[in-house]
C-alpha cells in the first residue's frame, strides 16, 4: 500500500508548495516508489476525478464500517477506485493489507456504479468517457526530429521504410488520423504525426535515430544556429535536463571537434540528461556533449573563452505545458498565488541566470526561452535585461526578426516594450526579436524565445 500512501499527499490541495505536480513529485527525495509511477497514478486519478467522485458518492463506500475502521482518507479512496476501475490492469497494486481488504469488500457495489456510469454516457471503455480536462490536455500533434548526429535524411528513409509509407500533408490541420506525416516548414528535419501514431515502437526510436521533441522546444537551438554566417563550435546549454535542446544543439555543431557544454544542477535530472545524450550521440560521437553536474550560475565565464553561443531555458511556471489544467482545477485557491508571488520569484531567477550568460567573454548570441505563457517570465525579463547598465555596456541587444524564425507569425507582445521605448515602431522591432507559441493552437506547447546578439565592436574590445 506504500505506493498509495506516497501518492495520497499529491492529491490533496497544493497549499504553500510551489511547483507543478510533476516537479513536486520528482523533487521529493523522501519517496521510495518510482516518481514516474507515482506521477502517472496521480495524474490519471485527477483526469478521471469527476467520475471517481460520483462512484464514491453513489456507492456510499465512505460510510462502510470497515472503511471507517481503517480510517481511509478520501484521497486514498480515490486512488484505489482509480486502479480498480479506471486503470488498464484493474487491480490494486499491493500485497495483503487491512486497507486493501476493507476496500475490496466493497468491490461489487463499486463495479455496479461503474457500469451505471458507462451506460449513462453510452460508452464501453474508460478512454471513451468525455473529460474536459483530458480534451484540454491532449497533445494535438506528436513531433519528432530525425537525429542527424546518428543518421542523415536519405539513409533514414532507406533504413526505416515505415516513415516513407506515411502520407505527407502540407498543414498541421490535416493531421486528423494516423498514417499521416507533416514535414515542418520552420524547423529542418522535424516532423509531425497523429498522437496515436506508434512511433515509439519503431526501431528508429529504439536506436535514438529519432527524438520526440515538441516543435516549439526546437526553437532555441534552431535560432542559435540559423545564420550560416554565424557558426558556433562551442556552445553552452545552461539548464540542460532532460536533454532535448542539448542534443538538438549538438546536431547543429559543424564538426567532430565541436562541443556542447551541458549544465544541470539536480542530481536526479543529470542522470536523465546523461542517458539521453548517450543515446543521441552513441559511443563514437559522445565527445560532442560534455555533461557537467553543476549550477550554471557558479561557472566562471573566463573558463570558457571559446564559447560563442548559449541556450538558456531556466526553471519557469510551465504554464504552457499540457497537464496544467488538471492541476489548476484541483488547486483553484493557489492560482492567484502562482500568478503573483511565484512568477515574480521565478522572473528574478530567470533574470539572474540570463545576466550570467550574457557575461561570457566571447559570446555572440544567447537564446532565452521558457515554456511559459506569462509576460512576467518572458518579455518583462527581456526588458529588464535590456535596461540593465552592465548588459548594455557589454553591447547586447535583441536580434532583428530576420534571424529569429522570420516566417513565424506570432511574435513578442509589443506593449511590454513601452518601458524601453515610446516609439511604436521600435516596440515592434524589439518584439520581432522574440517568438511565441500558443498551447495547442500552434500545434504543441506554449513557448517563448528571445534572441540576444552582441555588437561586434564591443565583443572585439572585450
Amino acid at each position: 500500500m506504500k505506493l498509495y500512501f506516497e501518492a495520497e499527499k499529491f492529491l490533496k490541495p497544493n497549499k504553500g508548495t510551489n511547483g507543478s505536480l510533476q516537479s513536486r513529485i520528482f523533487n521529493d527525495k523522501r519517496l521510495t516508489n518510482s516518481p514516474k509511477h507515482i506521477f502517472a497514478l496521480v495524474y490519471s486519478t485527477l483526469k478521471y476525478k469527476e467520475y471517481i467522485d460520483v462512484i464514491v458518492k453513489k456507492s456510499k463506500i465512505q460510510h462502510d464500517l470497515q472503511i471507517k475502521k481503517v480510517k481511509m482518507s478520501n484521497e486514498l479512496l480515490c486512488l484505489l477506485v482509480h486502479d480498480l476501475l479506471f486503470s488498464s490492469k484493474g487491480r490494486i497494486q499491493s500485497g495483503k493489507h487491512p486497507m486493501k481488504d476493507a476496500f475490496l469488500s466493497n468491490k461489487t457495489r463499486l463495479q455496479a456504479e461503474f457500469t451505471k456510469l458507462k451506460l449513462k454516457y453510452k460508452v464501453k471503455s474508460v478512454d471513451q468517457l468525455p473529460t474536459k480536462e483530458a480534451d484540454d490536455d491532449e497533445t494535438p500533434i506528436r513531433w519528432f526530429r530525425i537525429n542527424t548526429i546518428k543518421i542523415d535524411i536519405d539513409r533514414f528513409y532507406t533504413k526505416h521504410p515505415f516513415f516513407k509509407q506515411l502520407q505527407p500533408v502540407s498543414s498541421i490541420d490535416e493531421i486528423t488520423e494516423t498514417g499521416i506525416i507533416y514535414s515542418d516548414d520552420y524547423i529542418p528535419n522535424l516532423f509531425g504525426v497523429h498522437p496515436r501514431e506508434k512511433i515509439t515502437s519503431t526501431e528508429a526510436y529504439r536506436l535514438g535515430e529519432i527524438i520526440i521533441q515538441d516543435r516549439a522546444s526546437c526553437f532555441p537551438s534552431h535560432i542559435l544556429n540559423a545564420d550560416p554566417e554565424d557558426v558556433h563550435t562551442q556552445v553552452i546549454d545552461a539548464c540542460a535536463a532532460p536533454g532535448n535542446k542539448t542534443t538538438h544543439a549538438a546536431a547543429h555543431l559543424p564538426n567532430s571537434d565541436s562541443v556542447v557544454y551541458a549544465f544541470e544542477r539536480d542530481s536526479k535530472r543529470v542522470k536523465i540528461l546523461k542517458t539521453m545524450c548517450e543515446k543521441a550521440t552513441g559511443k563514437t560521437k559522445k565527445k560532442l556533449i560534455q555533461v557537467t553536474h553543476a549550477d550554471f550560475t557558479t561557472t566562471k565565464p573566463e573558463d570558457f573563452p571559446d564559447v560563442t553561443g548559449l541556450v538558456v531555458d531556466p526553471s519557469c511556471s510551465g504554464s504552457g505545458i499540457f497537464g496544467r489544467a488538471l492541476e489548476d482545477s484541483h488547486n483553484e485557491e493557489e492560482i492567484e498565488n502562482v500568478n503573483t508571488e511565484r512568477l515574480n520569484k521565478l522572473a528574478g531567477f530567470q533574470f539572474a541566470i540570463m545576466k550570467h550568460a550574457l557575461s561570457f567573454p566571447s559570446a555572440r548570441k544567447v537564446v532565452y526561452s521558457t515554456c511559459s505563457i506569462h509576460a512576467q517570465e518572458n518579455e518583462r525579463v527581456v526588458v529588464d535585461l535590456l535596461s540593465d547598465p552592465e548588459v548594455n555596456r557589454r553591447g547586447w541587444k535583441l536580434a532583428d526578426r530576420e534571424i529569429v524564425l522570420p516566417k513565424w507569425d506570432r511574435r513578442g507582445f509589443e506593449e511590454e516594450f513601452i518601458k524601453i521605448s515610446r516609439d511604436p515602431k521600435e516596440c515592434a522591432r524589439l518584439a520581432g526579436g522574440c517568438v511565441r507559441a500558443n498551447p495547442k493552437e500552434d500545434g504543441g506547447i506554449g513557448f517563448f524565445a528571445a534572441c540576444f546578439v552582441r555588437s561586434t565592436e564591443v565583443n572585439h574590445e572585450n
